[in-house]
């Protein structure tokens, strides 16, 4: 998921919500390769680093979205 991941822009255009469910997915993915990682089945970790950064840039845009609301 992490390398299909929108651009900063594209995000900037999803509701709350939808941010919300694809934070959601990327935690998930990301607990699931931290798995993989310990059990040695990981091939590339950098795919942990670039889940990292998607999930940093959506808390980001999300932080955004709530200072311009209020």
């Amino acid at each position: 998921m992490a390398k299909d991941s929108l651009t900063p822009a594209k995000l900037r255009d999803l509701t709350v919500d939808e941010l919300q469910m694809r934070l959601d997915e990327l935690k998930q993915l990301h607990f699931k390769l931290r798995v993989r990682a310990t059990t040695k089945e990981l091939k590339s970790p950098s795919e942990i680093r670039s889940t990292k950064r998607a999930i940093a840039r959506i808390h980001t845009i999300l932080r955004q979205k709530e200072q311009a609301a209020g």
